[in-house]
């Protein structure tokens, strides 16, 4: 095994043999690339991420960040690491050369993101958060914004937020209560709190960047009354240099079971502790127009939710690597047919029961990480495909599949996570070994970026009903073109191919089924089943996908992977065929139970 972060030879399967991403290098925008760049930036990728924040992911988790009443400590090899990062290009990695970047296609930048997110989630957030704020301002701010901002945030001396929530708001983004005044010069003057944002203070960088959700006075109630402002720490000069202090402090840290190295805060916005230009309230910008901050953030959102579906790959990756390199070197017990207790134990990996938790784990976490780089190849697709019809499928797909690539791993590899303890037995919930933390880290991401039950409000409740059901027709179409090939194959993928296509017909089925009353009540009802049994379909089909790709091989990677195919046909997929029928039921057994009966 040559990493315990990810697999080398799965990465190169999924980006070469199955997605064939140096078939992007046709196209104008990454002509400039080609296979041994490719190669070469996700070799230093993954030695940046041993070399750097691997080591100091448990000194992360044990020594999380302080606030002594006017400084966040952080400890100093995350500075260190961050630095390495940044210096590597890697901050602007899938961005435009305009701007400092790379000009990577995203599937690849993403892939890179991934041996970070395996080493330490905790640190990686810090340019991770800075990318998609980046990538916010590129689609959405003016020219002065990419240059004032952007430009210092891709060679890492700005760093960036997301400032949505607030302590009585939670999810409900439509009760934000922070306010944005107009000012003569231009700017707006910010008031307000905002709870959870994570990087939200620190010293990592010359500079942190907020994006900040706010209302300006008359707006209307609701989220279409939500406008989006750029509030940095420090004011920028229009020479670039650093100006005062802007009126934004933090009142605390929030301490949290996992991603502790990561700062997680409450931040006051014009409480007058500082009085830029000599007035109080934090000086912002609009980006873009007013009202509209909700629809330009959900820019940010959407590519932090498949960021957080891939962190969680990730962990449960490492995890899973971490618990295969323990079922393979300790030894415990005899076979099941040995007979004489004098004979030397066994590796517990020869135990049935524990290759079946170690192949659990490979379908979940090879799976998770095929959805999200099929995803990462959508966004490509998107942004580059020569026909226009082309960029709008891909476009129109992606939506339906970002609550599935957000959740699916998050509750999937979390499971994985779970697994990989039990597979350390009584070792597994000590500090000593590292799954425990992976686990604890882990269990941030169903929440993280719109809980769970919030996807699947927007899985069913939206995006498959959206356009007359064009998201759900796309989503069919593709499972079919899929087994269509697979039968053509014949053979054990054809068998596979026919189940798929029985799953897939129930999820046309019972969505019919769900909104054929009218009620939108009854058909929300169980939709977090929704979205864990269509997540499941959806990952069988990943899983075909992978099968057809394997080919002829016949090595120990190949039949691996044809293994981790079955037990997904076999044991997992059948998990929905209950859920399918409770959903069919139009169950309202927890919509109709009273408050006050608990």
């Amino acid at each position: 095994m040559d990493s315990l972060l990810l697999s080398r030879r799965d990465l190169d399967f999924l980006l070469h043999d199955w997605l064939d991403v140096t078939a992007l290098t046709a196209r104008p925008r990454y002509a400039d690339h080609d296979r041994d760049t490719f190669d070469a930036i996700l070799d230093l990728s993954a030695a940046i991420a041993t070399r750097h924040f691997a080591p100091h992911n448990k000194k992360n988790d044990a020594e999380e960040p302080r606030f002594d009443g006017e400084r966040v400590h952080v400890i100093p090899e995350v500075g260190a690491a961050l630095r390495v990062f940044a210096e590597a290009g890697l901050v602007g990695a899938a961005m435009d050369y305009e701007v400092g970047g790379q000009q990577l296609p995203t599937v690849v930048a993403n892939a890179c993101r991934a041996w970070f997110q395996a080493a330490n989630i905790a640190t990686s957030s810090y340019p991770l958060l800075t990318v998609g704020n980046a990538n916010l301002l590129l689609a959405h701010g003016s020219a002065e914004q990419i240059d004032t901002y952007v430009r210092p945030m891709v060679e890492g001396r700005f760093f960036g937020t997301m400032c949505l929530s607030e302590p009585q708001a939670g999810s409900s983004l439509a009760d934000i209560t922070t306010r944005a005044v107009p000012q003569d010069d231009g700017t707006y003057r910010i008031t307000g709190t905002k709870m959870w944002i994570s990087g939200g203070d620190h010293e990592l960088s010359e500079n942190i960047v907020h994006l900040v959700l706010a209302r300006t006075p008359g707006a209307p109630a609701g989220v279409k009354g939500i406008s989006l402002f750029v509030v940095p720490k420090y004011l920028v000069r229009p020479d670039g240099t650093l100006g005062e202090r802007n009126d934004v402090v933090l009142a605390g840290l929030n301490h949290k079971m996992g991603y502790r190295g990561t700062t997680n805060t409450l931040l006051n916005f014009g409480e007058g502790r500082h009085t830029p230009g000599g007035a109080p309230g934090a000086v912002g910008r609009l980006v873009g127009e007013e009202h509209r901050g909700l629809a330009y953030m959900f820019h940010m959102m959407n590519e932090a939710r498949i960021g957080v579906g891939q962190g969680a790959t990730a962990l449960g990756y490492t995890g899973y690597l971490h618990s295969l390199d323990y079922a393979r070197t300790r030894p415990q017990g005899r076979p099941l047919t040995g007979k004489d207790p004098n004979a030397p134990q066994v590796p517990i990996i020869e135990h049935a029961d524990v290759r079946r938790m170690l192949l659990a784990q490979k379908s979940y976490v090879e799976g998770a990480l095929a959805l999200g780089l099929y995803c990462s190849r959508l966004l490509d697709e998107e942004l580059t495909a020569e026909d226009p019809r082309e960029r709008d499928r891909a476009h129109l797909l992606l939506d339906v599949l970002t609550p599935i690539a957000k959740s699916w791993p998050s509750q999937w590899c979390l499971e994985a996570n779970n697994l990989a303890i039990q597979v350390h037995g009584g070792y597994g919930y000590t500090r000593e070994y590292n799954v425990e933390q992976f686990y604890r880290d882990n269990r941030l991401n169903p929440i993280h970026e719109g809980t769970h039950g919030i996807q699947g409000l927007d899985l069913l409740g939206r995006k498959v009903v959206m356009n007359g059901g064009a998201g759900l027709r796309l989503l069919l179409d593709t499972l079919a073109s899929t087994t269509a090939k697979a039968t053509a194959v014949g053979g054990e993928a054809a068998e596979l191919a026919d189940r798929l296509a029985q799953a897939a017909a129930r999820v046309e089925r019972t969505t019919a089924r769900l909104w054929s009353t009218g009620d939108p009540a009854t058909a929300l009802a169980n939709s977090s089943a929704y979205l864990e049994a269509v997540g499941h379909v959806v990952l069988a089909w990943i899983w075909l996908e992978q099968f057809l790709a394997l080919g002829d091989g016949a090595d120990a990677f190949h039949e691996g992977k044809r293994q981790a195919a079955r037990y997904f046909f076999r044991v997992e997929l059948p998990r929905t065929g209950p859920q399918f029928d409770l959903l069919d039921s139009l169950d309202r057994t927890a919509a109709d139970c009273h408050p006050e009966w608990f």
